[in-house]
């Protein structure tokens, strides 16, 4: 030790997270994820024999990703690294693998290499994985919160196991909190805390399926807890107080941003304003930003109602201009107006179909020319190439409708806007029937 070197001193347990030192130390202490670590499942199997190959670990925030790798670090005869995606960057990534490809050589022997948040790796940094990959030289655990089909490489993915880890529900995180009351080594059991089971399983709904939160919410409910015998004791009334507000799962750039707004579209679509109302509600007390919700009505309004009732575009043009004037959280029940008339409003996909069906005909098709008598005819040399020659006026004609194609000539008789017999556009359907009826009428006459 040098002159100026201090001692190290032993690490005070109580200053190292809760969470962090209920870390399950063996397979069996793993709670809530008996799909993917029951016996007899294909990932313990690897483990327990020390077999395993290259895995993702996917799953949302404390559903045991860091603690199974972890396990698989405690249980391998391999040497394992660990390293954070967030502090590292390329040139750490390629002396990893250089030194595993020595070790390799030199030893026989594999590396385990832990990535945490491997999502957080750009598509160069994830390359860098893959040769000693395919050679054998490293087993790669990765771990995301992320969608691995999005967020990993092909190549590298293609060479992974992918496990997904569900979210823990409220019998898990109760289950983990009473073990944290008990322990004395490691929880909190020395300080015996009094909690009913109606106030964890509160605790366990707050926590939204992540054990991080649930232990950490528990540790400053013990530490600020009344102890009127000497015994931290935890009611309903501290929890209230203690609670502030809810931290709902939720990544605006991210997966689950994709799987509300598919969830409140989907709901609206099949005309169920209550899951429509609450699929908007999750997104709302989760802080999306409320034009990009308005944006979603407002195609939706086109896309899934159309004509069937022209006054949803209106309504959720409205709601976009309100969510735009008021801003949170004023904004919410303007948001919740629109969604709800969208849902229970009829529904219609012929504007959405006659677009599509058009634009492919638009895009495969040879571009014909408009037909002259569509054109206008501003001068001279227009008139004489025939510009405008044939076209006829429709208000002149009594039902204001003329007998004129305005459609190229190839597609001259091709339905794209097909009306359904749903709210107003059943009476489209029946006025265009009618003007179909009108120009066949007048071609047949003599």
């Amino acid at each position: 030790m040098g002159l100026f070197d201090d001692p190290v001193e032993p690490v005070d347990p109580r200053t190292i997270p809760l969470a962090e030192r209920m870390r399950p130390r063996t397979l069996d202490e793993v709670v809530g994820q008996d799909g993917v670590i029951a016996p007899g499942r294909p990932l313990r199997e690897m483990i327990e024999r020390d077999l395993l190959q290259s895995i993702i670990l996917w799953g949302p925030p404390g559903t045991g990703k860091t603690t199974l790798a972890r396990l698989i670090a405690d249980l391998t005869h391999a040497e394992f690294l660990s390293f954070s995606a967030v502090l590292s960057g390329i040139k750490e990534v390629k002396e990893v693998m250089a030194a595993a490809e020595l070790r390799r050589r030199r030893q026989g022997s594999r590396t385990i290499v832990f990535v945490d948040e491997i999502h957080r790796f750009n598509k160069a940094q994830q390359d860098a994985f893959l040769p000693r990959v395919e050679a054998g030289d490293i087993v790669l655990i990765g771990a995301t919160t992320e969608n691995p089909s999005f967020e990993v490489n092909a190549a590298l993915l293609s060479r992974s196991k992918v496990f997904v880890l569900k979210p823990l529900d409220e019998a898990a995180i109760v289950t983990i909190l009473r073990r944290t009351l008990a322990d004395e080594q490691r929880g909190l059991g020395l300080q015996h805390p009094d909690a009913p089971d109606e106030v964890l399983a509160q605790v366990a709904r707050f926590a939204n399926g992540d054990a991080r939160v649930a232990l950490n919410l528990i540790q400053l409910l013990v530490a600020s807890a009344p102890q009127p015998a000497g015994r931290p004791r935890i009611d309903q009334a501290l929890l209230e107080r203690t609670l502030q507000h809810k931290a709902l799962l939720y990544d605006k750039g991210g997966e689950e941003h994709f799987n509300l707004i598919s969830a409140l579209h989907k709901s609206m679509r099949n005309s169920d304003p209550d899951a429509a109302v609450y699929w908007l509600a999750r997104m709302v007390e989760a802080g999306e930003d409320p034009m990009y919700i308005a944006r979603r009505l407002v195609r939706f309004a086109s896309e899934d109602v159309g004509n069937a009732d022209p006054q949803a575009l209106v309504v959720s043009l409205a709601a976009r201009d309100a969510a735009h004037f008021l801003g949170y959280p004023e904004a919410n029940t303007a948001l919740a107006q629109a969604s709800i008339y969208l849902a229970t409003a009829p529904k219609s996909n012929a504007v959405y179909t006659a677009y599509s069906a058009a634009a492919e005909s638009a895009q495969r098709d040879v571009a014909s020319p408009v037909p002259l008598h569509l054109r206008n005819a501003p001068t001279k040399l227009m008139k004489q190439l025939d510009y405008g020659k044939g076209y006829r006026y429709a208000h002149d004609d009594p039902d204001a409708v003329a007998s004129m194609d305005c459609l190229p000539e190839d597609l001259q008789g091709h339905t794209f806007y097909r009306p359904t017999d749903r709210g107003f556009e059943k009476e489209i359907k029946r006025r265009l029937d009618g003007w179909k009826e009108l120009k066949r009428r007048r071609t047949n006459e003599p």
